[in-house]
């Protein structure tokens, strides 16, 4: 079984692209507490709060604002920092965000990948690069079938289809560049993350705990959808393990699914009802007015590649995850200093 290994990450020099953001804030945490040499490039938090702020991320990273969409200003990072792994989180990630602004979606998604690839092309000491997409970059016909790594890509909005192209950017760098040069490039497609520290728009954790704390109804667009509901840290450990046993010269597939087992695939309104329970706050919700953005409304992930090359397989199942999700925001809602909180929840997680 191949797990985070953190003698592995221990002065080694890494990129991680997105820091500021949701997964990139615990992602920072977590690589520093192995001893790493992170460099962050990402936009300032566009949440307030966010996890960057309220874990003290900003005194770790105090000059590491940039937007992968000037290649200039990525090349320049690279070749400072001198990356060993790069780690590409920075994403426009929001699917109704995206369909209010497409063209800055393909950008950041599209061309932002391509930037941070060909500033690491000539790279020298470069061992991995992964490039994070989505479960969204299947072409879904809604059969209600788990995608398999090997599924057509497509994508109905813009956001799922940036991130579909955004693999074959990748794939494509990767046999004309990197596969000469022995370097692994692959991409991780993830789940739905849930866990603490998310305050983002439109995301179904974050609705739950704001109608709570303004003690108004839950409002859900498309309540009976059904997503691959995956803690935080479990999805991070998926990406880790996968960059670290790349970097370790194992032969493994280019692409990768990370998500809970089927029993974690659950309507949305049923996640949004056990958060509710979990957080203490009043249960119920009331269908959004209106017109919505077209949702698919089935999406699963087969997960038998990280089982079957890496042993990998979540801790964090089902109800604990929830629980867990719920407990980091009580602890926000209590005033406990939440760079200790989710630094201790990082050590618990990996002790489980």
């Amino acid at each position: 079984m191949s797990r985070v290994d953190p003698s592995f990450w221990r002065g080694r020099s890494v990129l991680l692209t997105g820091h500021t953001g949701f997964k990139g804030s615990w992602l920072s945490l977590w690589l520093g507490m192995m001893g790493a040499k992170v460099t962050g490039y990402a936009l300032a938090p566009d949440t307030d709060p966010s996890l960057y702020a309220l874990a003290g991320l900003d005194r770790d990273f105090p000059a590491s604002f940039g937007d992968v969409r000037d290649g200039a200003a990525l090349r320049a990072v690279v070749e400072q920092a001198r990356p060993q792994i790069v780690l590409h989180m920075a994403a426009q990630p929001l699917v109704r965000r995206s369909v209010r602004e497409p063209v800055a979606t393909f950008d950041v998604n599209v061309m932002g990948t391509a930037h941070l690839l060909e500033a690491l092309r000539d790279t020298p000491g470069l061992e991995a690069v992964l490039i994070i997409t989505t479960d969204k970059i299947y072409e879904n016909t809604e059969a209600g079938l788990p995608f398999k790594e090997s599924d057509p890509l497509g994508g109905h909005d813009p956001y799922s289809a940036s991130k579909a192209a955004a693999e074959l950017v990748t794939a494509s760098f990767a046999r004309t560049y990197f596969n000469a040069r022995g370097i692994p490039v692959a991409t991780a497609r993830g789940g739905n993350v849930i866990g603490g520290g998310d305050f983002s728009e439109d995301r179904i954790v974050p609705d739950v705990f704001r109608a709570m704390r303004a003690n108004q109804p839950l409002v859900l667009r498309n309540p009976d959808a059904t997503r691959p509901w995956q803690h935080v840290l479990d999805c991070l450990e998926g990406y880790v393990t996968y960059a670290q046993e790349l970097a370790r010269g194992r032969d493994l597939p280019r692409a990768m699914n990370f998500g809970p087992i089927g029993s974690a695939d659950v309507p949305v309104r049923v996640l949004a009802e056990a958060m509710q329970q979990a957080l203490g706050a009043a249960s119920g919700w009331v269908l959004a007015e209106g017109p919505q953005p077209r949702e698919m409304q089935a999406l699963a992930l087969d997960c038998a590649a990280a089982q079957q090359h890496l042993g990998f397989s979540d801790r964090l199942v089902g109800l604990s995850a929830i629980t867990a999700t719920a407990d980091w925001y009580l602890a926000f809602a209590r005033g406990d200093d939440m760079r200790a909180y989710t630094m201790k929840a990082i050590e618990e997680h990996l002790s489980r």
